[in-house]
Protein backbone atom coordinates (compact mmCIF):
# COMPACT_ATOMS: atom_id res chain seq x y z
CA UNK A 1 0.00 0.00 0.00
CA UNK A 2 0.87 3.54 -0.52
CA UNK A 3 1.71 6.51 2.25
CA UNK A 4 -1.80 7.79 2.18
CA UNK A 5 -3.53 4.56 1.55
CA UNK A 6 -1.77 3.36 5.09
CA UNK A 7 -2.64 6.87 6.33
CA UNK A 8 -6.35 6.77 5.44
CA UNK A 9 -6.13 2.96 6.88
CA UNK A 10 -5.05 4.26 10.43
CA UNK A 11 -7.20 6.96 11.08
CA UNK A 12 -9.89 4.97 10.18
CA UNK A 13 -8.79 2.24 12.50
CA UNK A 14 -8.07 4.96 15.16
CA UNK A 15 -11.41 6.24 15.01
CA UNK A 16 -12.96 2.60 14.72
CA UNK A 17 -10.94 1.88 17.80
CA UNK A 18 -12.10 5.38 20.03
CA UNK A 19 -15.81 4.70 19.06
CA UNK A 20 -15.28 1.05 21.03
CA UNK A 21 -13.40 2.27 23.91
CA UNK A 22 -16.53 4.25 25.02
CA UNK A 23 -18.30 0.81 24.65
CA UNK A 24 -19.73 -0.31 28.01
CA UNK A 25 -18.27 -3.83 27.46
CA UNK A 26 -14.98 -4.55 28.90
CA UNK A 27 -14.24 -7.00 25.89
CA UNK A 28 -15.44 -4.48 23.48
CA UNK A 29 -13.47 -1.37 25.55
CA UNK A 30 -9.97 -3.90 24.55
CA UNK A 31 -10.96 -4.09 21.59
CA UNK A 32 -10.83 -0.87 20.57
CA UNK A 33 -7.62 -0.50 22.64
CA UNK A 34 -5.98 -2.37 19.66
CA UNK A 35 -7.57 -0.73 16.98
CA UNK A 36 -6.22 2.13 18.73
CA UNK A 37 -2.86 0.48 18.42
CA UNK A 38 -3.05 -0.83 14.84
CA UNK A 39 -4.37 2.18 13.56
CA UNK A 40 -1.72 4.42 14.84
CA UNK A 41 0.67 1.65 13.43
CA UNK A 42 -0.65 1.97 10.05
CA UNK A 43 -0.39 5.51 10.82
CA UNK A 44 3.44 5.56 11.07
CA UNK A 45 4.38 3.11 8.58
CA UNK A 46 2.62 5.62 5.77
CA UNK A 47 4.78 8.14 7.64
CA UNK A 48 7.53 6.22 6.69
CA UNK A 49 6.93 5.17 3.24
CA UNK A 50 6.56 8.98 2.59
CA UNK A 51 10.04 10.03 4.14
CA UNK A 52 11.33 7.35 2.08
CA UNK A 53 9.57 7.82 -1.69
CA UNK A 54 7.30 4.34 -1.57
CA UNK A 55 10.64 2.22 -1.16
CA UNK A 56 9.32 0.47 1.45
Amino acid sequence: MGEFTDKAKGAAKELKGEVKQHSSDPETRAEGTADKIDGKIDKAKGSIKGAMGDKV
